[in-house]
């Protein structure tokens, strides 16, 4: 009997389905449901994060969500950190741990043996080169990291301000480049017998969702969140508030754009930000595709998942 614990990942890109497919699969399968969403972290961003309401989950537990404030550092490390306990927790009390979610790096930490460097927040070095790029442009900054590190301006856009002075913070306190840190990137995990899960659709389809979305998003009261937690004084250069959905209407709030434009440009941004997560999830062969399109209704979709993970991970014994 194998002494590695069994653990479904649902995956797919925003907009897709994936609460409500995960709350079939945990009530079929006796699971607890762990978020792998870099925004639903947080507390207060509700409506632009289609973060799961209380009446939603059915009376299935859910974890990680609403855990910091948007003001609070929270790093990939400390996801890994809390999912793994999390994951601990659930099985060992007899229950199938489900972790479902969007972000990249979020599931990464979890299915790949990715080791974290443990270099606590400098802040001065963190002041020193956000200036520095407030006054000389991303650019600069960017140009540093490549001199010293260029496998990780590789990995990181030159217009993620917060990784690329992470990596060069890295760098500063331990004298290594972080790019040496992920040389075991697509390294499996060992702790876990996994089933890995993707739903997908056909794109127009999926636009068409995201579109909706976003406009019962504006219905639900979206505007009034945001304005909400500038409010409650949370600074709109907050890492937090870059995030889909609060951007966006921050420019409306501030005059930089009209209701329409932001409306549109969250649409479209949302569109791209779907592409992206199907791309990078495409990577890991292990995943399950389900296509919507090869299926008639939602039920025999999760039927089909439900099968799956039981032959995957042995479930019957």
């Amino acid at each position: 009997m194998s002494s590695k614990i069994p653990l479904v990942v649902l995956v797919g890109p925003t907009g897709i389905g994936k609460t409500e497919i995960s709350i079939k699969l945990a009530k079929e399968l006796n699971g607890e449901i762990i978020s792998a969403d870099s925004a639903q972290i947080y507390r207060h961003m509700d409506i632009g994060t289609a973060k799961i309401k209380e009446k939603e989950k059915e009376g299935i537990p859910h974890y990680l969500i609403d855990i910091v404030d948007p003001d609070k550092e929270f790093t990939v490390a400390d996801y890994k950190e809390m999912a793994t306990k999390c994951i601990e927790d659930i099985h060992g009390r007899g229950k199938l741990p489900i972790v479902v979610g969007g972000t990249g790096l979020y599931i990464n930490s979890l299915v790949y043996d990715l080791n974290f460097i443990d270099v606590a927040p400098n802040d001065d070095f963190r002041e020193k080169y956000n200036n520095l790029a407030d006054k000389y442009g991303n650019e600069y900054i960017y140009n540093k990291l490549k001199e010293i590190d260029p496998d990780s301006t590789n990995r990181i856009n030159i217009s993620d301000r917060k990784r690329i002075i992470r990596a060069l913070e890295v760098y500063n306190e331990t004298g290594k480049p972080m790019s040496k840190y992920y040389k075991n990137f697509r390294k499996y995990n060992k702790d876990y017998d996994i089933a890995m899960v993707g739903l997908t659709m056909n794109r127009k389809r999926l636009y068409e969702r995201i579109n909706i979305r976003v406009d019962k998003m504006i219905e639900e009261g979206l505007i009034e969140e945001v304005k909400n937690i500038l409010n409650m004084n949370y600074s709109k250069d907050l890492n937090s508030l870059k995030a889909l959905g609060y951007k966006e209407i921050i420019f409306y709030l501030n005059g930089e754009k009209t209701l329409d434009e932001s409306i549109n440009l969250l649409k479209r941004d949302t569109r791209r930000f779907a592409k992206r997560q199907l791309t990078w999830f495409r990577r890991d062969s292990r995943i399950e595709w389900v296509d919507y399109e090869n299926f008639n209704n939602k039920d025999e979709i999760i039927n089909y998942i439900i099968k799956y993970i039981i032959y995957k991970l042995n479930l019957n014994n």
